[in-house]
């Protein structure tokens, strides 16, 4: 999806009875729901590398036909505290903002700005406790044949699809390759450059001033700056019925691996199996020279105990008609059918860093309520207490009208550091 599109995205619908959302769904489900295997493996060098495996989520509370599941890596670094509270807070954080009793089309629409609403809550929740370390953070639901995934940092999900065809789903937020966001960054106030020795040579990578982190999204690490944002990179696909492989894994399998390496090197094997040889090869090819973990996760045609065997790839296969892209004229997801094996359908995808380009304009609220709830934390003010919707009068210094949802004084602090409309000065309380 364009930004063009996400700006046209209609309001969520009102709320309809549970009992006719159930019906239609079971009407809709034209396809039986796949089975999803897993697998994870794992080594420690620092012992600041955490995952996170939740296979019994419900998007309506005990209804087990709504379950979907979440799989997660968190890399920690400068100690360990972010990537901890990353684990226990980001899904319900999530969860939190997601709107009730809406259909599974609905509720699968909405996925892309809660993960950035549960982001950014959970990187302004962990500030306050006042402590420094960061974490990289790779988070991927699986409700059916849809994968949505939600990136910051360099840890990374690969797709390997029944045609052969590996596809990244996450972008490296590295100032050394990225220089996108090494624009961002300097344009927001930091600066970038390598580690400067005695002698006046520079070496290693880029990394961005002060702090020295080489990344430039993550949550936490507070003395860094808040130009280096927790906004990820989220991306939603649809497999087809023949099912795929992900592979989610911390830097420690990239640095050695390449994605394709990293895919050939366990097909044909069951997902528990196939982490663990992911993990043997990293070591094999580079060593133990960082936290190296892994998560294989198998979505399964429900006729199927494993995934079929990858044909073996012809050399004149088009990449694009593996991983096809829907077109901005297209407005009917309904209509698109995935018949050819192994096509893998994009139904969105976002990476911007600012916030209004994320939340978009018309973020559900009760325009008629004397009470606002801000859009990332959740908590109810009156609206002279924030930022509220196309607010007029409210808005950042040297920036225009804030056309975004209503946000509380802190979260509009929040999002104008991380634009660089002010000394990122983050406050802290010890605790």
């Amino acid at each position: 999806m364009s930004k063009r599109e996400f700006s046209r995205m209609k309001p969520l619908s009102s709320q309809v009875p549970l009992a006719t959302l159930i019906g239609r769904e079971i009407r809709n489900e034209n396809v039986e729901k796949p089975f999803v295997k897993y697998g994870q493996a794992g080594l420690a060098k620092k012992g600041e590398d955490y995952f996170f495996i939740k296979t019994d989520c419900y998007r309506v509370p005990s209804d087990p036909s709504t379950a979907f599941s979440v799989f997660a890596i968190f890399d920690g670094h400068n100690g360990i505290s972010a990537a901890i509270y990353t684990k226990e807070n980001l899904l319900n954080n999530v969860l939190s903002a997601m709107p009730q009793d809406i259909s599974r089309d609905a509720w699968l629409q909405a996925l892309p700005r809660a993960l950035v609403v549960g982001f950014v809550k959970t990187d302004t929740e962990f500030q306050k406790k006042g402590e420094t370390s960061g974490t990289t953070a790779t988070f991927v639901l699986v409700d059916g044949w849809t994968v949505t995934v939600a990136s910051v940092g360099d840890s990374r999900c690969i797709l390997d699809t029944q045609g052969g065809v590996v596809s990244l789903l996450t972008v490296d937020h590295r100032l050394e390759e990225n220089v996108e966001e090494r624009e961002r960054v300097t344009a927001s106030g930091g600066e970038v450059g390598r580690l400067n020795i005695f002698g006046g040579n520079a070496v290693g990578p880029l990394r961005c001033w002060p702090g020295g982190l080489c990344l430039s999204r993550s949550i936490g690490d507070t003395d860094v700056g808040e130009y280096i944002v927790p906004i990820p990179h989220v991306k939603q696909v649809k497999l087809s019925n023949a099912g795929g492989r992900l592979i989610i894994a911390s830097d420690g399998i990239w640095d050695a691996l390449s994605n394709d390496t990293a895919a050939m090197s366990c097909r044909g094997l069951p997902a528990e199996l196939a982490a663990k040889l992911v993990v043997k090869e990293a070591l094999r090819s580079r060593g133990l020279k960082d936290d190296t973990t892994c998560l294989v996760v198998d979505i399964i045609p429900s006729d199927h105990s494993v995934l079929p065997p990858t044909p073996r790839k012809k050399n004149n296969m088009l990449t694009t008609l593996l991983f096809r892209k829907k077109s901005e004229n297209s407005t009917n997801k309904a209509t698109s059918k995935l018949s050819a094996v192994g096509v893998v359908e994009e139904l969105f995808e976002e990476g911007s860093a600012m916030l209004i380009e994320r939340l978009g304009k018309d973020f559900p609220f009760d325009k008629n309520s004397e009470i606002f709830r801000c859009a990332i934390c959740q908590v109810d003010q009156p609206p002279g207490n924030g930022l509220s919707v196309n607010s007029g009068p409210f808005f950042s210094p040297a920036s225009k009208p804030w056309e975004g949802p209503f946000l509380c004084t802190n979260c509009r602090k929040k999002k104008d550091a991380m634009e660089g409309k002010r000394p990122s000065s983050p406050t802290v309380t010890a605790q």
